[in-house]
């Protein structure tokens, strides 16, 4: 494995196992990775709640989205939604200062705007691997229906294309796009730690 370890992001579609491939990564390269951890971090850093920033984290509806805009335009409206992604991206730039795995948060184009090398991973699929894959790692039991991930899913996008001026999906922003009906998570991972090793 190359001495020289980079920050590696890591996008995904609703359900597609962003968590699992940072999970095994991780372990493999002995670098921690940040996905829930971003909660704690950022109620650290903007000074909101736990309910707030797991809320607005990285889901934006797109009502949402049109009040914040016309409210911004008053001098004494501040957005919630702006000022835990602007504590997100000062925890991104803090965490990227040493190797690490960063799941979401739009963390691929805040490295690329700050000048920072990455190594960018986008993860897609059919609807029924994503939902066989959130009922395998549920942990209340609930099943997650469809309707619901293609909510979520709607939210990411509109969070992402608002914050970076980007589709989430743009393949030309990663350095690897996996489909994980046809390459599962531990391929993927073997696939990014093949490339390291060359590099």
């Amino acid at each position: 494995m190359s001495k020289h370890l980079p920050v590696i992001t890591i996008n995904r579609e609703y359900g597609a196992g962003g968590r699992s491939l940072a999970a095994i990564l991780s372990e493999k390269l002995g670098i921690p990775y940040y996905d829930k951890d971003f909660v704690l971090k950022t109620m650290e850093e903007s000074g909101y709640d736990r309910e707030d920033v797991e809320r607005e984290g990285e889901e934006l509806s797109r009502s949402s989205m049109v009040l914040n805009d016309i409210l911004n335009g008053t001098v004494s409206y501040t957005s919630s939604h702006d000022a835990i992604f602007n504590a997100e991206r000062n925890v991104i730039l803090k965490l990227a200062e040493t190797p690490c795995i960063i799941v979401g948060r739009c963390a691929n184009i805040i490295l690329a705007e700050a000048g920072i090398d990455s190594i960018n991973v986008y993860l897609h699929g059919p609807m029924e691997n994503k939902l066989k894959h959130m009922d395998e790692i549920s942990t209340d039991g609930k099943p997650v229906t469809e309707k619901s991930m293609e909510e979520h899913e709607r939210k990411r996008r509109t969070f992402f294309k608002k914050y970076t001026g980007y589709e989430i999906f743009d393949a030309s922003n990663y350095t690897f796009c996996f489909d994980v009906g046809k390459v599962d998570i531990p391929k993927c991972a073997e696939i990014v730690l093949g490339m390291l090793n060359r590099s």
